[in-house]
């Protein structure tokens, strides 16, 4: 495409390092979609006569037609997927080459990429959808199942596995906020920036925005080409979702452990040893939390690509897209296989309230009751304190207290009082506050879950 300025073929070796077909070669159709709104604005500008447009756009109807059907056979020595199209385009129909008028490989990259995106994005989106409506069904079925909250994964104080399930919600539902902002920075078109500086022709670039349903064309053609922050805005979503999905998978491998025990996993979702007959592993997890630290990374790749890069286009840029369909790809991936694995997880709820009166998750509601008679906080602190530490050294839960040892800690509480306040459920149901763990405020968060993701959607 360049020989009108150079003497030599490109050497092999050169075609080979510099040709980005692994790469670009999925987005032919997008590809394809950009070409045909092209040539249609050049037909309404003038710039090319109906019967040009008309022929042009059949060739290149042609050329998608063989690429669906596998009939296209892309060559590394026109370098990318835009030039083979083109190529190709031109073989059917000589006036192919008036195609390219008023237009570069550096916008008409810009805007291929962003109908791409675009699609791989909307695809996300529906299956973050799914999730986030498998986590509110989780949180609905185990609304008054009892577990232990962990700080430091030490036991703290018992909450409804339904809240635990909406807190995930929370997480998610940022995720699909962010994903929203990625897809609201692909709704203006580079179509028309040209090379760095636009096109002396009489292009009409809003025409062009318009058919292919952007909201308008870019605003500066030196940005257009230069700028890949629609990039970065997908991997600022996928690195944080991925960060959601290891700590989710994390909690649950660990409290599916024998040491913990009391999350069940489905057997469908777990693979055995090849030497250990009883072992039943979450291996589907355990990939989910190691994929990561790829996506992190393919982030890093692009930041660090774009660190210190001069305006406009260099062809560093090309590698953008490598990481960014790694990341997508892997991304996709672990949402499809979350979605049926959460909605299959059960909790034993029996062996989660045994695990709670191991410990002495109940002091917080002590030390609250006190308040209650008066005590100041500070106070009721240090009472719970000794309480607790009484108790550790004699091997005995609060539970097992005689009035007589109760008051000689807390002479300020009626002892039939606070039994009767002294129980998981009761721990759980009295956080009746906003926000908070009680059944009322999970049942109420769930409601308002399913109306906010409706409103996002």
């Amino acid at each position: 495409m360049w020989h009108g300025r150079f003497k030599h073929d490109t050497a092999k070796i050169v075609q080979d390092f510099t040709q980005s077909l692994d790469i670009d070669f999925r987005m032919a159709e997008c590809d394809i979609k950009g070409s045909l709104a092209h040539v249609k604005m050049l037909g309404k500008t003038g710039i090319l006569k109906p019967d040009e447009v008309n022929k042009i756009e059949a060739g290149l109807k042609q050329v998608l037609d063989e690429i669906k059907t596998g009939k296209f056979t892309p060559s590394v020595s026109l370098e990318d997927v835009h030039m083979n199209i083109e190529s190709r385009l031109t073989e059917i129909e000589p006036l192919g080459a008036k195609l390219h008028t008023a237009r570069s490989r550096n916008d008409q990259v810009a805007t291929t990429t962003r109908l791409y995106l675009r699609e791989r994005e909307l695809d996300i989106k529906e299956l973050l959808k799914i999730l986030l409506e498998t986590i509110l069904d989780n949180a609905e079925k185990h609304k008054f199942v009892i577990i232990p909250g962990y700080t430091h994964l030490q036991q703290a104080q018992p909450i409804s596995a339904g809240h635990y399930w909406l807190s995930w919600f929370e997480a998610f539902l940022r995720d699909y906020k962010k994903l929203n902002y990625a897809l609201e920075s692909l709704n203006e078109c580079p179509l028309g920036a040209g090379a760095l500086a636009g096109s002396t022709l009489p292009v009409d670039r809003f025409s062009t925005a318009e058919s292919l349903g952007f909201n308008s064309p870019t605003r500066n053609s030196l940005d257009s080409v230069a700028q890949r922050d629609y990039m970065l805005d997908y991997h600022f979503f996928a690195c944080e979702f991925a960060l959601h999905v290891s700590r989710l998978c994390n909690d649950l491998i660990i409290w599916n452990s024998q040491e913990f025990g009391w999350v069940i996993l489905p057997d469908e979702f777990c693979t055995g040893s090849s030497m250990m007959p009883q072992k039943k592993n979450p291996d589907v997890l355990e990939l989910a939390r190691g994929k990561t630290g790829s996506v992190i990374a393919q982030m890093m790749d692009l930041i660090i690509n774009l660190k210190a890069l001069p305006m406009t286009y260099n062809r560093d840029l090309q590698e953008d897209k490598r990481c960014l369909w790694q990341s997508i790809d892997t991304v996709e991936s672990v949402i499809k296989i979350l979605s049926p694995l959460l909605s299959k997880v059960e909790i034993d709820e029996k062996l989660a309230l045994a695990t709670l009166e191991k410990g002495y998750s109940l002091a917080t509601d002590i030390a609250e009751f006190l308040v209650l008679h008066g005590v100041p906080f500070r106070e009721a602190h240090l009472k719970t304190g000794k309480l607790t530490g009484w108790c550790i050294e004699n091997n005995l839960r609060f539970n097992d207290l005689t009035p007589e040892q109760l008051k000689n800690f807390m002479p300020e509480l009626n002892y039939d009082e606070l039994m009767k306040i002294l129980t998981p459920y009761e721990s759980v149901n009295r956080r009746n506050i906003y926000g908070a763990t009680g059944f009322e405020q999970v049942a109420l968060q769930i409601e308002q879950g399913r109306t906010r993701l409706k409103t996002l959607e």
